[in-house]
C-alpha cells in the first residue's frame, strides 16, 4: 500500500488539486440535494440520513480519498444550515467571502503553529503587520491586537488582562451583555459579576454611575457594541466618561458592531470606542470570514506583556535576545493555525471600499426588512435596526405560537430565524449578513411567517 500524499512539499499542490475538485463537486451536488436553507425533517431525520449514509466511520479498511472526500462532504453539505442562503438568517453565522475560504485552504496547506518562530517565519510577521493595522483601525493610533477564536475568546482574555493589571476586578455589566463574560469571570475566579437591567436593551450610564459609586476595589465595565438578541450600541462615551469618573477599566465587546469600523457611514456609530482600554472584534460575523477570527484590540501595547511566559524550546532567553520573536505572549494557546492570512487576503483583496460596502448592503437589508414588516397588516417591528439584525413578531399572537412557528420553519427546513425574548415577549430574529440578499427573498421570508400564523 502506497502512503498518501501530503498537502504541502513540491507535491502538495498537485496532489490537492483533484482532491480540490472532488470537493468542489460535492458541495456542488450537497447544496443542490437539500434545495434549501436547512435540512428537512428535524435533528432525529438530520441524523439517521447521516448515519445511514456514512455507515462505518473507522472501517478496518479505508474507502479511498475520492470515495471518502465525495460520501462526507456531500452527506455534510445536504444536512448544512447554508449561511449563504438568504432565507438562512438565524444567527451572527455568515457566509464566508470565497477568497477568504481560498486562503484558508493555503493556511491549511502549509499548516504553520504560530507558537515559536521557526515553525511560521512568515506567518508571524504576517499577524503582526496585520493586527498592527486592525488595531489602529479601532483607535487612530499605535496600539496591539491579539489574534483569538472568536468574541468568547477575546472577552476572556479582556477580563485575564484586567485581574493581571490591576487585581481581581469586578465586572459590571448591562442585561445584555454576551454570556461568555459570565463565564469567564467564572473560569478566572473573579467576583460575580454585577449586571444591571438593561429596559431599553443598552447599559444606561446614570444606572452605571450610581452602581459604580458603591463598589469598591478594581473595576471592570464591559459595554457592548451589537448585542446578539437585538444589535443594540450602548451609549458608549457616556459610558467611557463614567468610567473615567470612577476610575474604571472600560472593555467593549465589538464581537458584532466591530465590522462598522469599515464604513463611511456607520462608522459613528462606535463614537467613543476609542476610550476603551479593550476591544473585543470578530470577523466571522461583520468580516465575512470563515470561522475563526478574533482579535483582541489593546489600546496600550505594552499591557500585552501581563501574558508573557518563557517555554525553553518554544522561546529560548538566547533565541530571543538574537532576534527570534517571541510568540507565547500573543496567545493564551501554544499551538496555533495562521488564521491571520485568510483576513490579510480579504483587507487586501477588498481593501477599506470593499468591506465597508459588504457592510452598509446588510444595514441596507436589514431596514428593507424593518420597512416591509411595517407595512405588513399582521406583523409587528420590534424597533429600528441598528446594525443588521430585525426582531419581529406576527401581531396579537402568543409567545408559544411564536416559538413553533420557528420549529416548523426549522423542521420543514424552509427558513431559520432566530429568537430572542425581549419586553417580556418572545420575537423572531432575522440577522442579517448575506449581501446578495435581495427584497425579494425577505419579502419570502415574512410570507413563510405569515403562512404559519394562525388566523
Amino acid at each position: 500500500m502506497s502512503l498518501p500524499p501530503l498537502a504541502s512539499g513540491a507535491e502538495g499542490p498537485h496532489a490537492l488539486r483533484p482532491l480540490t475538485t472532488t470537493v468542489l463537486d460535492s458541495l456542488a451536488r450537497g447544496t443542490a440535494t437539500r434545495g434549501r436553507p436547512l435540512p428537512a425533517g428535524g435533528p432525529a431525520a438530520v441524523a439517521q440520513r447521516l448515519h445511514e449514509t456514512i455507515g462505518d466511520v473507522l472501517p478496518q479498511h479505508g474507502t479511498g480519498a475520492t470515495a471518502a472526500l465525495t460520501t462526507l462532504v456531500q452527506a455534510l453539505t445536504e444536512g448544512a444550515a447554508d449561511p449563504a442562503h438568504p432565507l438562512c438568517a438565524g444567527h451572527l453565522h455568515c457566509p464566508p467571502l470565497a477568497v477568504a475560504t481560498a486562503a484558508d485552504l493555503a493556511a491549511s496547506a502549509l499548516n504553520p503553529s504560530l507558537d515559536s518562530w521557526d515553525q511560521a517565519p512568515a506567518a508571524s510577521e504576517l499577524e503582526t503587520l496585520v493586527t498592527d493595522a486592525l488595531a489602529h483601525e479601532v483607535y487612530g493610533t499605535q496600539a496591539a491586537a491579539l489574534v483569538t477564536t472568536g468574541g468568547t475568546e477575546s472577552n476572556q482574555l479582556a477580563l485575564l488582562l484586567a485581574r493581571e493589571l490591576t487585581g481581581p476586578a469586578q465586572l459590571v455589566c448591562g442585561a445584555a451583555a454576551h454570556h461568555s463574560l459570565h463565564r469567564a469571570a467564572w473560569l478566572l475566579a473573579l467576583p460575580q459579576p454585577v449586571v444591571l437591567p438593561a429596559p431599553t436593551g443598552t447599559l444606561d450610564p446614570a444606572a452605571l454611575h450610581q452602581a459604580l459609586t458603591t463598589l469598591h476595589g478594581p473595576l471592570l465595565v464591559a459595554a457592548t457594541a451589537g448585542t446578539t438578541d437585538a444589535g443594540l450600541i450602548d451609549p458608549l462615551p457616556d459610558i467611557a466618561a463614567v468610567c473615567q469618573a470612577h476610575n474604571a477599566r472600560l472593555h467593549i465587546d465589538a464581537a458584532y458592531g466591530g465590522g462598522l469600523l469599515f464604513s463611511d457611514h456607520h462608522r459613528p456609530l462606535l463614537h467613543g470606542i476609542t476610550h476603551a482600554h479593550t476591544v473585543t472584534l470578530d470577523l466571522h460575523k461583520l468580516g465575512w470570514q470563515p470561522a475563526a477570527a478574533g482579535l483582541l484590540a489593546i489600546r496600550h501595547p505594552d499591557e500585552t506583556a501581563a501574558l508573557h511566559h518563557r517555554a525553553d524550546y518554544l522561546n529560548a532567553q538566547d533565541d530571543t535576545e538574537a532576534g527570534h520573536p517571541d510568540l507565547l505572549g500573543r496567545s493564551l494557546r501554544t499551538t496555533r493555525r495562521p488564521d491571520i492570512l485568510k483576513i490579510a487576503v480579504t483587507l487586501k483583496a477588498l481593501g477599506r471600499t470593499g468591506l465597508g460596502t459588504l457592510v452598509d448592503q446588510v444595514c441596507a437589508h436589514a431596514q428593507t426588512l424593518a420597512d416591509l414588516i411595517t407595512a405588513h397588516p399582521r406583523l409587528e417591528l420590534h424597533s429600528t435596526p441598528t446594525i443588521s439584525t430585525v426582531l419581529f413578531r406576527p401581531t396579537n399572537t402568543p409567545d408559544t405560537t411564536v416559538a413553533r412557528i420557528r420549529r416548523t420553519l426549522l423542521e420543514e427546513g424552509h427558513a431559520v430565524l432566530g429568537r430572542a425574548h425581549l419586553d417580556d415577549r418572545l420575537w423572531l430574529k432575522a440577522t442579517l449578513l448575506n449581501p446578495h440578499t435581495r427584497p425579494d427573498d425577505l419579502a419570502t421570508l415574512l410570507e413563510l411567517v405569515e403562512g404559519h400564523t394562525p388566523r
